[in-house]
Formats: structure tokens, C-alpha cells, sequence
């Protein structure tokens, strides 16, 4: 069973994961912002991660900020953030056909993308969360990648938590091209990938044992920070419950049932 007992110290660093872990739609979850709150108070820093490709870094900061905690969007690194980081390294300039919604299209554009339907000028198909997604889509990137196109994805998050469910995510989106193409996906740059996590290491500065991961998904949050070499909480205020968490082969550092427990005894919010 994953360790229960809170921290007995303080990190330098808190990486928070958003969707289920600080929030859950509109709404801020039980102890997040004060203890995020106290968290700044003690002079530590906290920064954000999102697999969710729908929403830019401002507007993820903006909702943050209404929630009570003003956040600067520099403090926020989502997947199509790290995704624009890693095509620019790899393919400057390519033509991308993106499996996606209109916040990750207008971010690859303004990062000097082309974006094209045609399947033949295609160099990257991006594979993304996408509630357009239908067959016409599935066509391109099936005779795109049968032409030679790299093949990419922002996640593999099975579902999105939403308040009463959750929305079926990248990961269905990637299954369907991978079934017909027989291609697997060549890198998916979001969490846990190495991607995400040396893209907030490089926000920090800071070596890995002095930060906390918390989230609400082993496999994707608490993964990603433990084979960064950090230490990492889950929280069973999102995708997780205590049954699943206990029989995973993930082990968390903590598992709390609210960030409040992120704060060693003693500690006054």
C-alpha cells in the first residue's frame, strides 16, 4: 500500500496537476487554494501542469486567478506548450495536420506552424483531445501518415474529469489512428512523459528531490514526478480512489485525501 502519512517537511517546490487535483470545472476543490495559499506565504514555489490541450496558458492562469490564486501564466506548462517546445526542436516550420481543438491549432500557428489538410505536404500528424474529431479527420491522418508523416500526441489520458463524469480524451483519438496505420504513436510529450517533466524542472531551477508532484492520476501525474526523481502525492480528490490507488503497482510518496494533507503537522494555514 502507498505510504498515507503526510510530509514531515516543506519542499522548495509544489507542481500541481489542475483538472481533479485543484479544481473541477468551475470550481476550486476543498483546501486547494488555501493551502496553495499558505504554500506562497512560506516563500515556496508552485507551478502547474495540464495534459488539457484545450485552453492556453493564459487562460488556465486566468481561471486561477479567479479562484483566488493569482498566477502569472509563465507559471503554467501544458501539453501543447511542451508540444510546441519539442516540434521546434525536431521539425522548424513543419506542416502539421492536427487531430485537435482551436487552442492548440492557433498556438502551433503562432509558433510558425503550417497547418494543412493535405494529406500528401503533411510532415507531423498531432494527436490531440478533440470533440470535432470524426472520420473525415481519421482519413487525413491515415493517408498522411501512410505517406510518410511523423506521428505525435499532446496525452493518453483515457478521460478528462468533468464535474459528473468525465469526457473521453487523446487517448481514443490516438487508438483510432494507430488501428488503422498500424503505426504507434512515435512520442506523447505530456505527462508522464520526460517532455513535460524537464520542461517545469527548466521553469524551476531546481533538482528534482526538492519538488513535490501531486495529482490525481498515478499514471500519468505521481509517474511522471517519481521517474523524474521527485517525490509525488496523489490526491483522491479526482480520477483515483483509495481501492485503485492501493492496488497499483504505482507507488505514491503520499496519498491524501486533500492537498491540505501536503502540509506537515503543525503547520497553520
Amino acid at each position: 500500500m502507498a505510504c498515507m502519512n503526510r510530509p514531515s517537511h516543506l519542499y522548495d517546490a509544489y507542481i500541481f496537476d489542475l483538472d481533479g487535483t485543484v479544481y473541477l470545472g468551475d470550481a476550486a476543490l476543498p483546501t486547494a487554494v488555501p493551502t496553495i495559499t499558505h504554500l506562497r506565504d512560506q516563500g515556496k514555489r508552485t507551478v502547474f501542469l495540464s495534459n488539457n490541450p484545450t485552453r492556453t496558458r493564459e487562460e488556465y492562469a486566468a481561471r486561477l486567478t479567479r479562484l483566488g490564486l493569482p498566477t502569472p501564466p509563465q507559471d503554467v506548462i501544458n501539453s501543447s506548450a511542451v508540444m510546441v517546445d519539442f516540434l521546434q526542436q525536431r521539425l522548424p516550420g513543419a506542416a502539421l495536420f492536427v487531430i485537435g481543438e482551436a487552442s492548440l491549432e492557433n498556438e502551433l500557428r503562432r509558433a510558425g506552424f503550417t497547418l494543412t489538410d493535405e494529406a500528401r505536404r503533411v510532415d507531423a500528424v498531432i494527436a490531440s483531445f478533440d470533440r470535432t474529431f470524426d472520420y473525415r479527420k481519421l482519413q487525413i491522418a491515415f493517408d498522411a501518415i501512410r505517406a510518410g508523416a511523423h506521428f505525435y500526441a499532446t496525452n493518453a489520458d483515457r478521460y478528462c474529469p468533468v464535474p459528473g463524469g468525465g469526457e473521453p480524451d487523446a487517448a481514443a483519438m490516438i487508438a483510432a489512428v494507430e488501428a488503422c496505420t498500424n503505426s504507434p504513436v512515435e512520442a506523447v510529450v505530456g505527462k508522464p512523459s520526460r517532455y513535460m517533466a524537464e520542461a517545469v524542472l527548466r521553469l524551476l531551477g531546481l533538482p528534482p528531490q526538492a519538488c513535490l508532484m501531486t495529482g490525481d492520476r498515478l499514471e500519468t501525474d505521481v509517474l511522471m514526478g517519481l521517474q523524474a526523481g521527485m517525490s509525488a502525492a496523489l490526491t483522491l480528490t479526482g480520477a483515483t480512489d483509495a481501492a485503485t490507488a492501493a492496488a497499483s503497482d504505482i507507488r505514491p510518496t503520499y496519498v491524501v485525501q486533500q492537498l491540505a494533507e501536503l502540509l506537515p503537522m503543525g503547520s497553520r494555514q
